[in-house]
Protein backbone atom coordinates (compact mmCIF):
# COMPACT_ATOMS: atom_id res chain seq x y z
CA UNK A 1 0.00 0.00 0.00
CA UNK A 2 1.22 3.57 -0.64
CA UNK A 3 2.33 5.85 2.18
CA UNK A 4 -0.57 8.16 1.28
CA UNK A 5 -3.00 9.02 -1.53
CA UNK A 6 -3.48 12.52 -2.92
CA UNK A 7 -6.34 14.62 -4.25
CA UNK A 8 -6.92 18.25 -5.24
CA UNK A 9 -9.84 20.42 -4.19
CA UNK A 10 -11.16 22.20 -7.27
CA UNK A 11 -13.96 24.06 -8.95
CA UNK A 12 -15.02 22.63 -12.34
CA UNK A 13 -16.10 25.18 -14.94
CA UNK A 14 -17.38 24.03 -18.38
CA UNK A 15 -16.52 27.16 -20.36
CA UNK A 16 -18.33 25.89 -23.45
CA UNK A 17 -19.96 22.64 -24.51
CA UNK A 18 -19.72 23.47 -28.21
CA UNK A 19 -17.31 21.01 -29.83
CA UNK A 20 -16.22 19.97 -33.30
CA UNK A 21 -16.06 16.34 -32.16
CA UNK A 22 -19.01 13.99 -31.85
CA UNK A 23 -17.77 11.04 -29.82
CA UNK A 24 -19.98 8.00 -29.49
CA UNK A 25 -20.02 8.10 -25.67
CA UNK A 26 -20.32 11.83 -24.91
CA UNK A 27 -23.30 13.70 -23.45
CA UNK A 28 -21.36 16.92 -22.80
CA UNK A 29 -21.05 18.10 -26.38
CA UNK A 30 -23.65 20.36 -27.99
CA UNK A 31 -24.09 21.87 -31.45
CA UNK A 32 -24.54 25.67 -31.55
CA UNK A 33 -28.20 25.31 -32.54
CA UNK A 34 -28.97 23.15 -29.49
CA UNK A 35 -30.93 25.08 -26.81
CA UNK A 36 -28.47 23.75 -24.20
CA UNK A 37 -25.39 24.97 -26.11
CA UNK A 38 -23.59 27.81 -24.38
CA UNK A 39 -20.44 29.82 -23.92
CA UNK A 40 -20.22 30.91 -20.32
CA UNK A 41 -19.76 34.63 -19.70
CA UNK A 42 -17.41 36.18 -17.14
CA UNK A 43 -20.47 37.23 -15.13
CA UNK A 44 -21.48 33.57 -14.88
CA UNK A 45 -17.99 32.33 -14.09
CA UNK A 46 -16.91 34.87 -11.47
CA UNK A 47 -19.41 33.81 -8.75
CA UNK A 48 -18.35 30.17 -9.19
CA UNK A 49 -14.71 31.11 -8.71
CA UNK A 50 -15.57 33.05 -5.55
CA UNK A 51 -17.64 30.18 -4.19
CA UNK A 52 -14.82 27.74 -4.90
CA UNK A 53 -12.27 29.92 -3.14
CA UNK A 54 -14.54 30.25 -0.12
CA UNK A 55 -14.88 26.44 -0.05
CA UNK A 56 -11.13 25.97 0.13
CA UNK A 57 -10.44 25.07 -3.49
CA UNK A 58 -6.97 25.71 -4.92
CA UNK A 59 -7.66 24.76 -8.55
CA UNK A 60 -10.06 25.91 -11.23
CA UNK A 61 -10.48 23.27 -13.92
CA UNK A 62 -11.45 24.93 -17.18
CA UNK A 63 -12.91 22.28 -19.46
CA UNK A 64 -14.47 22.91 -22.83
CA UNK A 65 -15.35 21.49 -26.19
CA UNK A 66 -12.69 21.54 -28.84
CA UNK A 67 -12.25 24.22 -31.53
CA UNK A 68 -15.74 25.63 -31.49
CA UNK A 69 -14.30 28.33 -33.78
CA UNK A 70 -14.85 25.95 -36.68
CA UNK A 71 -18.57 26.69 -36.28
CA UNK A 72 -19.73 30.18 -37.40
CA UNK A 73 -22.33 30.55 -34.66
CA UNK A 74 -19.72 30.01 -31.97
CA UNK A 75 -17.36 32.46 -33.66
CA UNK A 76 -20.11 35.06 -33.40
CA UNK A 77 -20.63 34.35 -29.70
CA UNK A 78 -16.95 34.99 -29.10
CA UNK A 79 -16.98 38.13 -31.21
CA UNK A 80 -20.00 39.46 -29.32
CA UNK A 81 -17.95 39.10 -26.12
CA UNK A 82 -14.99 40.89 -27.69
CA UNK A 83 -12.69 37.93 -28.33
CA UNK A 84 -11.18 36.55 -31.52
CA UNK A 85 -10.45 33.05 -30.27
CA UNK A 86 -11.21 30.67 -27.43
CA UNK A 87 -7.59 30.74 -26.30
CA UNK A 88 -7.71 34.53 -26.05
CA UNK A 89 -10.83 34.25 -23.90
CA UNK A 90 -9.33 31.46 -21.79
CA UNK A 91 -6.28 33.62 -21.08
CA UNK A 92 -8.55 36.29 -19.59
CA UNK A 93 -10.45 33.70 -17.56
CA UNK A 94 -7.18 32.33 -16.19
CA UNK A 95 -6.11 35.83 -15.13
CA UNK A 96 -9.42 36.29 -13.36
CA UNK A 97 -9.00 32.99 -11.51
CA UNK A 98 -5.49 33.92 -10.41
CA UNK A 99 -6.75 37.26 -9.12
CA UNK A 100 -9.33 35.34 -7.07
CA UNK A 101 -6.68 33.06 -5.58
CA UNK A 102 -7.22 29.92 -7.68
CA UNK A 103 -4.63 28.13 -9.83
CA UNK A 104 -5.90 27.36 -13.34
CA UNK A 105 -5.66 23.93 -14.94
CA UNK A 106 -6.95 24.11 -18.51
CA UNK A 107 -8.09 21.19 -20.64
CA UNK A 108 -9.15 22.68 -23.97
CA UNK A 109 -8.64 19.67 -26.24
CA UNK A 110 -6.06 19.65 -29.01
CA UNK A 111 -3.97 22.84 -29.04
CA UNK A 112 -1.05 23.89 -31.20
CA UNK A 113 2.33 25.08 -29.93
CA UNK A 114 1.44 28.77 -30.03
CA UNK A 115 -1.84 28.25 -28.18
CA UNK A 116 -0.11 26.26 -25.45
CA UNK A 117 2.60 28.89 -25.24
CA UNK A 118 -0.06 31.56 -24.70
CA UNK A 119 -1.73 29.66 -21.88
CA UNK A 120 1.38 28.28 -20.18
CA UNK A 121 2.20 31.31 -17.97
CA UNK A 122 -1.39 31.45 -16.73
CA UNK A 123 -1.74 27.79 -15.75
CA UNK A 124 -0.25 25.72 -12.95
CA UNK A 125 -0.71 22.66 -15.16
CA UNK A 126 -2.64 21.63 -18.24
CA UNK A 127 -4.11 18.44 -19.63
CA UNK A 128 -5.34 16.41 -22.58
CA UNK A 129 -6.59 12.84 -22.42
CA UNK A 130 -4.85 10.72 -25.02
CA UNK A 131 -7.67 8.17 -24.51
CA UNK A 132 -6.06 5.69 -26.92
CA UNK A 133 -3.61 5.43 -29.78
CA UNK A 134 -6.09 3.22 -31.64
CA UNK A 135 -8.43 4.28 -34.45
CA UNK A 136 -11.91 3.47 -33.10
CA UNK A 137 -15.53 3.61 -34.27
CA UNK A 138 -16.26 5.72 -31.19
CA UNK A 139 -14.18 8.52 -32.72
CA UNK A 140 -15.23 8.23 -36.35
CA UNK A 141 -16.98 11.64 -36.29
CA UNK A 142 -14.33 13.30 -34.14
CA UNK A 143 -11.41 14.87 -36.00
CA UNK A 144 -9.87 16.01 -32.74
CA UNK A 145 -9.59 12.42 -31.53
CA UNK A 146 -7.13 11.51 -34.28
CA UNK A 147 -4.28 10.07 -32.15
CA UNK A 148 -1.52 11.88 -34.04
CA UNK A 149 -3.01 15.28 -33.25
CA UNK A 150 -3.35 14.54 -29.57
CA UNK A 151 0.18 13.18 -29.41
CA UNK A 152 1.47 16.42 -30.95
CA UNK A 153 -0.25 18.46 -28.25
CA UNK A 154 1.26 16.32 -25.49
CA UNK A 155 4.67 16.62 -27.15
CA UNK A 156 4.37 20.41 -27.49
CA UNK A 157 3.52 20.62 -23.79
CA UNK A 158 6.73 18.77 -23.07
CA UNK A 159 8.78 21.13 -25.21
CA UNK A 160 7.25 24.03 -23.29
CA UNK A 161 7.84 22.39 -19.88
CA UNK A 162 4.18 22.43 -18.90
CA UNK A 163 3.29 20.07 -16.02
CA UNK A 164 0.82 17.85 -17.81
CA UNK A 165 -2.03 15.42 -17.27
CA UNK A 166 -3.05 12.78 -19.78
CA UNK A 167 -4.70 9.40 -19.60
CA UNK A 168 -6.61 6.46 -21.03
CA UNK A 169 -10.35 6.02 -21.42
CA UNK A 170 -10.85 2.31 -20.89
CA UNK A 171 -13.64 0.39 -22.59
CA UNK A 172 -14.43 2.42 -25.72
CA UNK A 173 -13.57 -0.37 -28.14
CA UNK A 174 -9.81 -0.58 -27.72
CA UNK A 175 -7.97 -3.86 -27.12
CA UNK A 176 -5.54 -4.78 -24.37
CA UNK A 177 -2.70 -4.31 -26.84
CA UNK A 178 -4.04 -0.82 -27.62
CA UNK A 179 -3.92 0.06 -23.93
CA UNK A 180 -0.36 -1.20 -23.66
CA UNK A 181 0.67 0.75 -26.77
CA UNK A 182 -0.95 3.91 -25.39
CA UNK A 183 0.85 3.58 -22.06
CA UNK A 184 4.16 2.87 -23.76
CA UNK A 185 3.77 5.99 -25.87
CA UNK A 186 3.02 8.12 -22.80
CA UNK A 187 6.06 6.64 -21.06
CA UNK A 188 8.27 7.47 -24.07
CA UNK A 189 7.03 11.06 -24.17
CA UNK A 190 7.72 11.47 -20.47
CA UNK A 191 11.17 9.93 -20.76
CA UNK A 192 11.97 12.57 -23.38
CA UNK A 193 10.42 15.64 -21.75
CA UNK A 194 9.82 14.71 -18.07
CA UNK A 195 6.56 16.69 -18.03
CA UNK A 196 3.76 14.17 -17.41
CA UNK A 197 2.84 14.45 -13.74
CA UNK A 198 -0.16 12.11 -13.81
CA UNK A 199 -1.90 9.57 -16.01
CA UNK A 200 -5.62 9.02 -15.50
CA UNK A 201 -6.97 5.51 -15.94
CA UNK A 202 -10.66 6.29 -16.43
CA UNK A 203 -13.43 3.80 -17.01
CA UNK A 204 -15.96 4.36 -19.78
CA UNK A 205 -19.51 4.68 -18.45
CA UNK A 206 -22.36 4.19 -20.96
CA UNK A 207 -24.84 7.04 -21.10
CA UNK A 208 -28.46 6.96 -22.31
CA UNK A 209 -29.07 8.60 -25.65
CA UNK A 210 -25.56 8.07 -27.02
CA UNK A 211 -24.54 5.64 -29.78
CA UNK A 212 -22.64 3.62 -27.16
CA UNK A 213 -25.47 3.51 -24.61
CA UNK A 214 -25.71 -0.26 -24.85
CA UNK A 215 -21.96 -0.93 -24.75
CA UNK A 216 -20.79 -2.58 -21.53
CA UNK A 217 -18.39 -0.68 -19.27
CA UNK A 218 -15.02 -2.24 -18.48
CA UNK A 219 -15.10 -4.85 -15.74
CA UNK A 220 -13.40 -4.38 -12.39
CA UNK A 221 -10.85 -6.93 -13.55
CA UNK A 222 -10.07 -4.92 -16.67
CA UNK A 223 -9.57 -1.77 -14.63
CA UNK A 224 -7.32 -3.57 -12.17
CA UNK A 225 -5.33 -5.07 -15.03
CA UNK A 226 -4.93 -1.68 -16.73
CA UNK A 227 -3.71 0.03 -13.56
CA UNK A 228 -1.27 -2.82 -12.88
CA UNK A 229 0.10 -2.58 -16.42
CA UNK A 230 0.27 1.20 -16.20
CA UNK A 231 2.30 1.02 -13.01
CA UNK A 232 4.67 -1.44 -14.68
CA UNK A 233 5.12 0.63 -17.86
CA UNK A 234 5.10 4.22 -16.59
CA UNK A 235 8.16 5.76 -14.92
CA UNK A 236 8.00 5.92 -11.13
CA UNK A 237 7.65 9.70 -11.07
CA UNK A 238 4.39 9.57 -13.06
CA UNK A 239 1.39 9.27 -10.76
CA UNK A 240 -1.59 7.08 -11.67
CA UNK A 241 -4.95 8.68 -11.02
CA UNK A 242 -8.41 7.09 -10.83
CA UNK A 243 -11.82 8.74 -10.49
CA UNK A 244 -13.49 8.01 -7.13
CA UNK A 245 -16.90 9.11 -8.39
CA UNK A 246 -16.78 6.47 -11.15
CA UNK A 247 -15.09 3.51 -9.45
CA UNK A 248 -14.21 2.23 -5.99
CA UNK A 249 -10.63 3.47 -5.70
CA UNK A 250 -9.43 1.19 -2.92
CA UNK A 251 -8.82 -1.90 -5.04
CA UNK A 252 -7.13 0.18 -7.76
CA UNK A 253 -4.85 1.75 -5.18
CA UNK A 254 -3.74 -1.77 -4.34
CA UNK A 255 -2.82 -2.08 -8.03
CA UNK A 256 -0.70 1.09 -8.14
CA UNK A 257 -2.95 4.17 -8.26
CA UNK A 258 -2.04 6.91 -5.79
CA UNK A 259 -4.17 9.91 -6.76
CA UNK A 260 -7.92 10.61 -6.81
CA UNK A 261 -7.88 13.70 -9.02
CA UNK A 262 -9.79 16.90 -8.59
CA UNK A 263 -12.77 16.76 -6.24
CA UNK A 264 -15.15 19.71 -6.17
CA UNK A 265 -17.19 20.71 -3.12
CA UNK A 266 -19.18 23.25 -5.17
CA UNK A 267 -19.59 22.01 -8.76
CA UNK A 268 -20.64 18.77 -10.43
CA UNK A 269 -18.57 16.60 -12.75
CA UNK A 270 -19.85 18.13 -15.97
CA UNK A 271 -18.52 15.24 -18.05
CA UNK A 272 -20.21 12.65 -15.81
CA UNK A 273 -22.95 14.70 -14.11
CA UNK A 274 -24.75 11.58 -12.94
CA UNK A 275 -21.75 10.63 -10.77
CA UNK A 276 -21.59 12.76 -7.62
CA UNK A 277 -18.21 13.76 -6.23
CA UNK A 278 -17.43 12.20 -2.85
CA UNK A 279 -16.54 14.69 -0.13
CA UNK A 280 -13.07 14.74 1.41
CA UNK A 281 -14.53 12.96 4.41
CA UNK A 282 -16.03 10.28 2.16
CA UNK A 283 -12.69 9.86 0.40
CA UNK A 284 -11.07 9.09 3.74
CA UNK A 285 -13.71 6.44 4.37
CA UNK A 286 -13.10 4.92 0.93
CA UNK A 287 -9.36 4.75 1.62
CA UNK A 288 -9.88 2.92 4.91
CA UNK A 289 -6.47 2.99 6.62
CA UNK A 290 -4.56 4.90 3.91
CA UNK A 291 -3.81 8.56 4.74
CA UNK A 292 -5.20 11.22 2.38
CA UNK A 293 -3.07 14.26 1.47
CA UNK A 294 -4.21 17.33 -0.42
CA UNK A 295 -2.08 18.62 -3.30
CA UNK A 296 -2.12 21.54 -5.72
CA UNK A 297 -2.76 21.22 -9.47
CA UNK A 298 1.02 21.42 -9.89
CA UNK A 299 2.73 18.38 -8.38
CA UNK A 300 5.51 18.87 -5.78
CA UNK A 301 8.35 17.80 -8.10
CA UNK A 302 7.43 20.48 -10.64
CA UNK A 303 6.98 23.09 -7.97
CA UNK A 304 10.48 22.31 -6.69
CA UNK A 305 11.86 22.51 -10.25
CA UNK A 306 10.28 25.93 -10.68
CA UNK A 307 8.01 24.95 -13.57
CA UNK A 308 5.69 27.89 -12.99
CA UNK A 309 5.60 31.48 -14.19
CA UNK A 310 6.03 34.77 -12.41
CA UNK A 311 2.30 35.34 -12.95
CA UNK A 312 1.38 32.53 -10.58
CA UNK A 313 4.54 32.33 -8.44
CA UNK A 314 3.20 34.20 -5.42
CA UNK A 315 -0.03 32.20 -5.43
CA UNK A 316 1.75 28.85 -5.80
CA UNK A 317 4.11 29.63 -2.94
CA UNK A 318 1.32 30.94 -0.70
CA UNK A 319 -0.72 27.75 -1.15
CA UNK A 320 2.07 25.17 -0.83
CA UNK A 321 3.81 23.75 2.21
CA UNK A 322 7.52 23.01 2.50
CA UNK A 323 7.07 19.63 0.77
CA UNK A 324 5.18 21.10 -2.17
CA UNK A 325 1.71 19.92 -1.13
CA UNK A 326 -1.20 22.10 -0.15
CA UNK A 327 -0.92 24.00 3.09
CA UNK A 328 -3.44 22.82 5.63
CA UNK A 329 -6.86 24.29 4.87
CA UNK A 330 -8.50 25.72 7.97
Amino acid sequence: MPEFVTFCRNVFIPVTNVCRNNCGYCTFRRSPDDPEAKLMTPDEILPILEKGKDAGCTEVLYTLGEYGEELPEYQQWLADMGYGSTVEYLAELCKTAIDKGLLPHTNAGVLNFTELETLKPLNASMGLMLETTAELDAHVSSPGKEPSGRIKTIKYAGELEIPFTTGLLVGIGETLDDRINSLQLIAELHEEYRHIQEVIIQNFTPKPGTPMADCPPPTDEEMMQTVLIAREILPEDVTIQVAPNLVDPYVLIQCGATDLGGISPVTVDWINPEAQWPSAEKLREMLRDIPLKERLPIYPQYLKKGWYSDQIKDLVLSLSDEEGYRKEFV
